[in-house]
């Protein structure tokens, strides 16, 4: 056997490093259910079935996914993934941070357009001096549409007030 061949099959034997992480990130939102829940279990009142029930099965059912998930990636059974590009995820939480930034002093129009601009940048388009523009131009329509017809609040900032 030639020491290419070990290599291979000792990176073959090694568990799926993602799955674990998955895994445990299932396990930790069980456990913050849990916990959440234990406020509620006095709550029940005189029969069993209370605001604790079902939370409680959700955290039991992720805890039996996590599990599942243990074996599989002990097993291996997970398929190759291709590998991941991290420059589209950074565009798109770029993004969505400067959207929460932006919100409140630049209102829902401006900071959309900015989440829009920079999402369509990780999708490939990278000329911002369109794409966000053209982002904001959309976001003024649909704050119009909620704000005016359906007359639900969302935060207002300089262009909407040009507006309304």
């Amino acid at each position: 056997m030639s020491p290419d061949n070990s290599k291979t099959t000792a990176e073959q034997r090694r568990p799926d490093r993602a799955a674990l992480v998955i895994a445990a990130v299932l396990v930790a939102i069980a456990a913050v259910i849990f916990v959440d829940v234990s406020r509620l279990k006095g709550m029940a009142g005189y029969s069993q079935v209370g605001p604790a029930t079902i939370p409680d099965w959700i955290g039991f059912a992720l805890i039996g996914l996590a599990i599942w998930t243990v074996v599989a990636a002990l097993r291996r059974d997970f398929p190759e993934r291709e590998k991941q590009e991290f420059g589209p995820v950074v565009w798109i939480v770029a993004g969505l941070a400067a959207q929460m930034l932006l919100l409140r002093p630049a209102g829902f129009s401006i900071a959309t357009g900015v989440l829009f601009g920079l999402t369509a940048a990780g999708f490939g388009r990278r000329k911002l001096w369109i794409t966000i523009p053209v982002g904001i131009v959309l976001c003024l329509v649909i704050w119009l549409i909620f704000a005016g017809l359906l007359q639900l609040s969302l935060p207002a900032g300089p262009l909407e007030r040009l507006f309304w």
